[in-house]
Formats: C-alpha cells, sequence, structure tokens
C-alpha cells in the first residue's frame, strides 16, 4: 500500500527579509528506500533533494532531477539550518565527498568545502550586471554555465546566474558550489547576488578551501507518495 511521504521545503541564501532564495526539498532517509530517490527528486522537480539518512551524525545524500551529487552548496546549507531547527546542532555534516564543516552565526548557517568537491562549472565573466540580465537560459544547451559580473569590484559584489542542463535545471535560482568554483579562482571573498535576487556570501581560505553561506528560511510543506 502506498504511503503519503511528506517533504519539508526550505528556501535557501534569501535576503535579510526571507524573499528569493533556491529551493530544497528535505526528506528522511528512512521513509524512501534507496533506489527510489532518483524517482522521487525528478518528482519533486527541485534543483536538489536532500535525504536525511541520520540526522545526529549528519549523513546525507543529494540529487538532482536527474542524477546524485557528492557535494552540492545550497543542500548542505539548507539541510544544516533545518537539523538545527529539529534540534541537531551539527557541526559537521557528511555527504560522499566528504566531511563538510558547519558554522552558524546569527541567521547566517555556512558551510565549508574544497574546490575539489565541485562540479566542473565553465565559468562566463561578462562586463556588467546588465549582460548578466539579458542572458537567455535556452541558449544553454548541455554542460553547466556560471556567468557572472562584478558589480562593485571593490567590495567583491558580484551579480550571477547558473544554467545546468546535463543537471536536468535550466537555471539555478543560488548555486553553492558554484560560488565556491568562483571564490577560489578569484582568491577573495564575495558578496553574490543570484537569479532574481538571492544573496550567497563567501569567504576565501586558501589552498582550494572556501566557505558559503547565507539565510535561510521554511518555504513549504508537500508530500509524495510510495
Amino acid at each position: 500500500m502506498a504511503a503519503e511521504i511528506p517533504v519539508t521545503v526550505v528556501r535557501v541564501f534569501t535576503t535579510s527579509a526571507g524573499e528569493y532564495g533556491n529551493q530544497l526539498g528535505v526528506i528522511e532517509g528512512a521513509a524512501i528506500a534507496e533506489p527510489l530517490r532518483q524517482g522521487v527528486a525528478y518528482e519533486l522537480g527541485f534543483s536538489e533533494t536532500v535525504f536525511v539518512d541520520d540526522p545526529a551524525a549528519g549523513r546525507i545524500r543529494i540529487f538532482t532531477p536527474v542524477r546524485e551529487l557528492p557535494f552540492a552548496g545550497h543542500p548542505t546549507v539548507g539541510c544544516a539550518w533545518w537539523l538545527r531547527q529539529q534540534g541537531y546542532d551539527v557541526p559537521v555534516l557528511r555527504v560522499p565527498a566528504g566531511e563538510v564543516p558547519v558554522t552558524y552565526d546569527g541567521d547566517t548557517t555556512r558551510v565549508r568545502a574544497h574546490n575539489d568537491w565541485v562540479s566542473p562549472f565553465v565559468l562566463h565573466q561578462l562586463a556588467g550586471p546588465d549582460e548578466v540580465a539579458m542572458l537567455d537560459p535556452a541558449s544553454f544547451s548541455d554542460g553547466r554555465h556560471y556567468a557572472w559580473a562584478w558589480s562593485d569590484e571593490a567590495a567583491g559584489a558580484i551579480r550571477s546566474r547558473m544554467f545546468a542542463r546535463d543537471l536536468g535545471i535550466a537555471e539555478d535560482e543560488a548555486t553553492g558550489m558554484a560560488a565556491v568554483a568562483l571564490t577560489v579562482q578569484l582568491e577573495r571573498d564575495l558578496e553574490i547576488t543570484q537569479g532574481r535576487g538571492s544573496v550567497l556570501s563567501t569567504t576565501y581560505l586558501g589552498d582550494g578551501w572556501a566557505t558559503v553561506g547565507g539565510r535561510v528560511v521554511v518555504d513549504a510543506t508537500r508530500s509524495v507518495m510510495r
């Protein structure tokens, strides 16, 4: 007999007013057998869905609509925040890529990641924010592309968008692992506005390491039948 499985939906990398942010589905791993997880992620249609296998240990798995990822930014930030709301103040998340340290500062949740964990992106630096805004997602038919431009170079402020057809994502609203990749490439802290207006904050730590963080809010509750 089919059962109704609850899905908590959060938005990750919102503004200080709780606007925008990238939706993330969070599901208790015990509710969905591993062979069924990819189908559930596809059905939900979020850029990523997280399955929490051990909340106390911070052990999670991350799926896009078409494949599992060893690491991703907005799922780890969003899931760390969600776990804390459930009473699990975990200092480390455990994903296939490795251990992801977590810190909390007021309403900001931040994770530390290595550039080696990041899925490969083609980084496109454009002349200015208007050029970024004018991009057509349909022109990126394959691969993973992160387009960015300085909005205030002295302040480390960037405007960006991300397109990843091979992950089943026409356009991603906020992309933590691309923010890590750009931070490591530029070797400096960044304040990134992505998509419609989501906000990501990064710090460069050296040797391929960076942090990415932001605000998270609960968006909705959904369910899937399995």
